[in-house]
């Protein structure tokens, strides 16, 4: 009697908790809808900025851009839907720079080569997932190692960031310098970046989807 009510209990559980557990995770629809619009729009510039790294290779940015998409929702749903892990794939953005300046522009080979040797890495990534090697591979490198690692990304990725709002900008001398700061990609990005970094500190929900609209709204302002 007791399965059979637990039964009708858990089919009467609407269609997201039945699927993903969220009540036993701790958390709810809302939560997670904010959670995902947010991971989305601090996401969605790998779409835009992928290509351009890779058509630096000789690579259709169209067909890139294509790709890109393809690989992230996929990934992102194997990994929603398969492992009910709250993890948003997509592209890296630091291998994908190895692949257009070092292997392709420095190394001279041609882009259908290091793509080759990309399907190769990634046959080898998926027999050691399977056979737990990676596993072991990773409980294996040191933790503060692992935090340089995401650290270096972060720092990669900042400096994109800082590149492409004007912030910085090339120097022969010293590699990168300051850059107009009069700018209005700069203004907007030091404008989103004071409140990002306040709300984020004082734990807002929200807040890093309610920084990302500011500068949106006050780009025709600062223009």
């Amino acid at each position: 009697m007791q399965s059979i009510e637990g039964a009708h209990a858990q089919k009467r559980q609407p269609v997201l908790e039945r699927v993903f557990g969220l009540a036993a995770a701790g958390t709810d629809l809302r939560t997670e809808l904010v959670a995902g619009t947010t991971t989305f729009l601090t996401m969605v510039y790998v779409v835009f900025v992928n290509p351009q790294i890779l058509g630096n290779a000789g690579m259709d940015k169209g067909a890139v851009f294509t790709a890109t998409c393809i690989a992230a929702a996929v990934s992102t749903l194997v990994m929603a839907l398969y492992a009910n892990y709250p993890i948003a794939l997509a592209p890296g953005m630091g291998l994908n720079a190895f692949f257009a300046f070092t292997v392709v522009l420095t190394m001279k080979y041609s882009w259908q080569q290091a793509l080759a040797a990309v399907f190769c890495s990634g046959v080898i990534f998926f027999l050691i997932s399977i056979f737990r090697i990676r596993e072991y591979i990773i409980n294996s490198i040191p933790r503060n190692l692992k935090l340089a690692i995401s650290a270096g990304v972060g720092l990669f990725l900042g400096i994109i960031a800082l590149e492409e709002s004007k912030i910085v900008v090339a120097s022969p001398a010293t590699l990168v310098t300051l850059g107009d700061l009069r700018n209005p990609n700069a203004a907007l990005c030091l404008l989103g970046l004071v409140p990002i970094t306040a709300l984020n500190y004082r734990r807002v929900v929200g807040g890093t989807l309610l920084t990302l609209a500011f500068p949106w709204v006050s780009r025709p302002l600062v223009a």
